[in-house]
């Protein structure tokens, strides 16, 4: 098979065939159809993440079919369409695990990271990473699902929203242009919040009913206008931007960060004069990236995507990092 792997920290990507690998119990063998590249996989790429041993191919957004299973797997068979996002499986049986805190497992795994991931024909996961995908969604679609839309739609069917409440965006990037769709499909009042007005167009089209431009507006006075967020997303990677929209918030309600964003103000009066909170959200584990790829097939929540080849792996991580991709960038693996 032929993967895309990091030899050492740092080091450019190296396109190298390898034995096609055989799944261990517990696990099962997925033949490739795309994969997300993501900025979280920098980590694998920069070596920025304790512990990764090379070499290591990256991709935690993989969508495929499983061609093989190895002894003890159960619910899961050659021919099934799947996917494996971020959480690369869990124990069981710590403590986290038992509490039902999955994502929280102490012996937890990392596609792309603990593992090999979805830079590559094929790769072996283990069963409990493995989301059904319904036959209907392209893999193409699907393979950003595995994270982006994974951890937006998480977000906010957890948040604690109902269908009516304000609910705004912060930034309309590779997370943002998902979570609009997902907060419009999910009922909710949806407002995004962005720089410029040129991305007015583009978020009333994703399904956001008011745009607030924060480079001419003041958004948390405008959110003020509407009654206040009951919760306001933030997937922009700017702490400023965070800090600037938090005065937005309703009384009790939620700023929920997803975007990686280094550090960012908070404002006790604020927190304390209305019982607000700021908190952040896990992507999710296999059982909830599944429920995102049927929400996404059942309500037309599409990812808008740059393809690439596998061979041009480099180009499309590099076209990821300077953030210039109109959203998302896969890998096409195979048909």
């Amino acid at each position: 098979m032929l993967v895309a792997q990091v030899p050492a920290a740092g080091a450019p990507f190296e396109l190298v065939d390898r034995p096609i690998p055989e799944p261990g119990a517990g696990s099962v063998r997925i033949r490739v159809l795309a994969c997300g590249v993501c900025h979280s996989d920098s980590l694998a790429k920069e070596g920025a993440f304790p512990g990764i041993q090379y070499p290591r191919v990256p991709g935690h957004e993989v969508a495929g079919v499983i061609d093989a299973v190895g002894p003890g797997v159960e619910g899961l068979a050659p021919g099934q369409r799947v996917g494996v996002g971020w959480n690369g499986g869990y124990c069981g049986h710590c403590d986290h695990c038992r509490r039902g805190d999955f994502f929280a497992c102490v012996r937890g795994q990392i596609t792309g990271i603990s593992f090999d991931g979805g830079y590559g024909e094929y790769m072996v996961a283990p069963a409990s990473a493995v989301a059904r995908m319904p036959d209907d969604l392209d893999p193409v679609e699907a393979a950003p699902l595995m994270c982006a839309g994974l951890t937006t739609f998480n977000a906010l069917r957890n948040s604690g929203a109902r269908a009516g409440d304000v609910v705004a965006v912060l930034g309309l990037g590779g997370l943002g242009h998902l979570g609009v769709q997902y907060a419009a499909r999910m009922g909710f009042h949806t407002v995004g919040i962005a720089r410029g007005t040129d991305k007015e167009p583009l978020a009333r089209q994703l399904g956001a009913s008011v745009y607030i431009d924060s480079q001419a507006q003041d958004p948390a006075a405008e959110l003020q206008k509407l009654g206040g967020a009951a919760v306001i997303l933030a997937t922009a990677t700017s702490g400023e931007a965070m800090s600037a929209v938090q005065g937005g918030l309703a009384v009790r309600g939620t700023l929920i960060v997803v975007g990686a964003a280094p550090s960012m103000q908070v404002s006790p009066l604020l927190l304390l004069s209305g019982n607000r909170s700021v908190r952040g959200w896990y992507s999710g584990t296999s059982i909830d990236t599944q429920d995102t790829l049927a929400f996404s097939a059942r309500a037309g929540v599409k990812s808008m995507n740059e393809v690439y080849p596998l061979a041009r792996v480099a180009e499309a991580y590099d076209r990821m990092m300077s953030g210039r991709a109109r959203f998302r960038v896969v890998l096409k693996i195979a048909e």
